[in-house]
């Protein structure tokens, strides 16, 4: 289908776990299980996580499998819980084979940036396809309430969105909270942008 032409419609079917996003929390969760199994954990851990071009370590094929790799079980939980929590909404709108192509390319986009930045560490994660995916959401569905948690103040996505892009850049520049890879998630939210726009999808909005 052409997603660019005026015939195009949303998918108007709902599943709580669509096809995409549930293929990914169950390739995810079997990795995060095989990373801590004896004999594939230790070469899960050497060629998975996205290492430094200069640390002699790097692999091309990192730029994905990073994603599908995760430090504990906080860091796991939450990138998925964020994965499923909005992209069950961006699938069952766009489709499946639209969601499978942005979710890998805004990964992609969001390694390289990182990598242009600089990479002093060995990076793993699911955030940045994760921030690509909440983009999408903010996008697609503007007007939709979230509700923060702490504390607990309902919100539009829109600005949900635009509060967490201004936090991961202000953070990014201003070299605070180490260890978290702020430019792989604004990557991962740039190229989301750039997807969106060259396709030329609209948000919820536009059909009502």
């Amino acid at each position: 289908m052409n997603y660019q032409s005026s015939n195009y419609s949303p998918n108007t079917q709902f599943s709580i776990f669509p096809p995409a996003v549930k293929h990914l929390l169950i390739v995810n969760v079997l990795v995060f299980v095989a990373t801590f199994t004896p004999g594939i954990g230790p070469i899960l851990q050497r060629y998975g996580p996205l290492y430094p071009v200069s640390s002699g370590n790097f692999y091309i094929w990192q730029i994905v499998t990073y994603m599908f790799m995760h430090a504990g079980f906080t860091h796991i939980f939450f990138n998925l819980f964020a994965l499923w929590m909005f992209g069950q909404s961006v699938e069952n709108f766009w489709g499946t084979r639209r969601f499978t192509v942005y979710y890998f390319l805004t990964g992609i986009g969001a390694a390289l940036l990182h990598m242009l930045v600089g990479v002093s560490a060995p990076t793993l994660g699911a955030s940045g396809a994760v921030y690509g995916i909440l983009l999408a959401f903010g996008m697609m569905f503007p007007n939709r309430i979230i509700m923060f948690i702490f504390p607990p103040i309902p919100i539009k996505a829109k600005y949900f969105v635009a509060i967490f892009g201004a936090i991961e850049l202000f953070s990014g520049i201003s070299g605070s909270n180490a260890g978290i890879a702020h430019f792989a998630h604004l990557g991962g939210m740039l190229v989301g942008f750039i997807l969106i726009k060259y396709w030329g999808l609209k948000s919820e909005d536009s059909y009502y």
